[in-house]
């Protein structure tokens, strides 16, 4: 199981990843939050987090990082984007895939998978057959 540190670790590169336009949106920052108390960190530290990132830690465990990844394709698909704003997450959802140690192949799939389902939200169960075929 992931600890505290790790939790942060999490959240911090989540904040980092809808800080990409500048700015977190209210969707964006509740759905954070949402995160936050999932994985149990309280809104004062989840809210010092916005401002103050902790430093990137790899999970060890292969499983969290594909439940990490699927957080931030939810993440990216949370509000409806300009294309430009679209293609640049994608591109930053792909960067975030390999610096976790995630198979591009596997990473690619879901990124072209992602336009075939509705609001581009790929559901877990896809996702983690994509990277169980990859993963084999």
């Amino acid at each position: 199981m992931v600890n505290r540190v790790e939790k942060l670790s999490l959240l911090s590169e989540m904040i980092a990843f809808a800080k990409f336009d500048k700015e977190i949106k209210r969707l964006e920052y509740n759905f954070l939050l949402g995160v936050a108390k999932q994985l149990e960190i309280t809104r004062e530290d989840f809210d010092y987090l916005i401002d103050n990132p902790v430093s990137y830690i790899h999970l060890k465990s292969h499983s969290e990082r594909i439940v990490q990844f699927h957080r931030l394709v939810l993440l990216m698909n949370i509000e409806n984007q300009s294309e430009e704003n679209q293609r640049q997450g994608v591109v930053k959802l792909y960067n975030f895939g390999l610096r976790m140690g995630l198979s591009h192949e596997a990473i690619t799939k879901v990124l072209d998978l992602m336009e075939s389902f509705p609001n581009k939200i790929v559901p877990p169960d896809v996702l983690i057959d994509v990277f169980k075929t990859q993963y084999n």
